[in-house]
């Protein structure tokens, strides 16, 4: 079987701090990987260490069969990233900031202009080519800024909760687009705090206090193994277990509500 990720031992430490823990998991290429976990988890620094941003403090990465640490040049090549926040250039028009990330790679002006129409397609952001990309909507600037991380025809597509504060229609238009990418044999990498999004995701993987808390499995087969309702429940239970302590929320009277 061919992997689009494989972490081995895979740890990072920030002096005394250590925020990656020794995890290893593998995806398999073609899949959606849902990465879960909460803020502060060791999520975003297992993503800086794949895209070859961070070196890790010990243990082993290869994307897509190569040697993140040694070869993390060409890998950036072969790779998407989409961040929470958008990231593009609000003051430019969609069709500029495409034209942008396809000059970044070294993409000629006719397989950019090909790529350009196939996306905006895709996207459905044709006839917006001339809008300024700080005028859109959140749902419109997340479907540019997956057009800008598809221009250069990535084979691994890693989003850092895509859809966070997105409308429910245009997360489950996102979503749709990705399921179609992944039919096409792109492989992906997506951390969500929606768990009907993880439930939709080929394999799902969680994270707490920089260790993996479980094995990488279909959330069905996890949920029904857990015999729970849903992955919300099977996160908590795993959290209790690691901290000893039930989730609960506290709340102190306000008494100057009252007043």
């Amino acid at each position: 079987m061919e992997f689009a990720i494989e972490a081995k031992d895979l740890t990072k430490r920030f002096g005394d701090f250590t925020a990656v823990d020794n995890i290893s998991f593998a995806i398999p290429k073609g899949k959606i990987f849902g990465f879960l976990g909460p803020n502060g988890s060791g999520k975003s620094t297992t993503i800086r260490m794949l895209c070859g941003v961070l070196t890790p403090s010990s243990g082993d990465i290869k994307v897509l069969g190569k040697n993140a640490i040694k070869e993390r040049e060409s890998i950036r090549q072969e790779i998407g990233y989409m961040s929470q926040k958008f990231s593009l250039y609000e003051d430019l028009s969609v069709e500029k900031n495409l034209n942008f990330y396809a000059e970044i790679y070294g993409i000629s002006k006719e397989v950019r202009e090909q790529r350009k129409k196939e996306l905006l397609m895709m996207a459905n952001l044709a006839g917006k080519e001339k809008k300024i990309a700080g005028t859109l909507s959140g749902g419109w600037k997340q479907r540019l800024a997956l057009g800008c991380a598809l221009i250069h025809k990535p084979k691994l597509l890693i989003l850092d909760e895509p859809t966070a504060g997105v409308d429910p229609v245009s997360r489950r238009q996102f979503w749709a687009i990705i399921h179609e990418l992944a039919r096409q044999g792109i492989s992906f990498l997506i951390t969500t705090h929606y768990m009907d999004e993880a439930e939709s995701c080929d394999l799902v993987g969680f994270i707490y206090n920089g260790k993996i808390i479980c094995d990488v499995i279909p959330p069905n087969d996890l949920i029904e193994s857990e015999n729970v309702k849903g992955l919300e429940d099977i996160f908590i239970r795993y959290v209790e277990t690691m901290t000893n302590e039930k989730v609960r929320t506290s709340f102190h009277e306000m008494k100057f509500l009252h007043s």
